[in-house]
């Protein structure tokens, strides 16, 4: 990747649709489960409008002009004003272990923590165990159940952290 161009910005409408088909690669590559998940929610398709609320932002790294992953950051349903909870945050198979993963995370969790939440939150899948190891390394602690309602009943680790 050193002659790439590798950019992280803030989703735009014309990125929907391959932000939406990265997501959707990674599900199908892991074999992960396709109800109860990101890959099932309505907002995958239209990540822009999903992610232009208030307090939202949703990032995409772009590798020579295609995005290659993204990741974002909204409030928390039910837990709004003290609660974000970080989301859809994958990576194709060209960008992972690059470190992109880090970078990202770390810039949502500033974002939050700027926005005046107290707390982030987030889910995964036990299969994930590479994202897992970025959030215990970062702070988050392994919680017995899910917070707020995000209808991710699928997901089956739930984290937190204080800011």
């Amino acid at each position: 990747m050193s002659n790439t161009i590798i950019e992280i910005r803030e989703i735009q409408p014309h990125d929907n649709p391959q932000i939406e088909a990265v997501i959707r690669e990674v599900f199908i590559e892991y074999n992960l489960p396709l109800v109860g998940t990101a890959y099932a929610d309505p907002e995958t398709s239209k990540m822009f409008e999903a992610y232009a609320e208030p307090k939202s932002t949703y990032y995409v790294v772009v590798v020579d002009g295609k995005v290659e992953g993204g990741g974002g950051l909204k409030p928390l349903h039910g837990m709004e004003e003290e609660v974000f909870e970080i989301q859809k945050m994958y990576f194709s198979n060209r960008l992972r272990g690059k470190g992109f993963g880090k970078k990202l995370f770390l810039k949502c969790l500033e974002k939050g923590k700027n926005q005046g939440f107290k707390k982030a939150y987030l889910e995964t899948i036990p299969i994930l165990k590479e994202a897992i190891h970025i959030y215990e390394s970062n702070g988050f602690k392994h919680l017995n159940g899910p917070l707020g309602s995000t209808g991710h009943f699928n997901c089956g680790i739930w984290m937190e952290k204080q800011l």
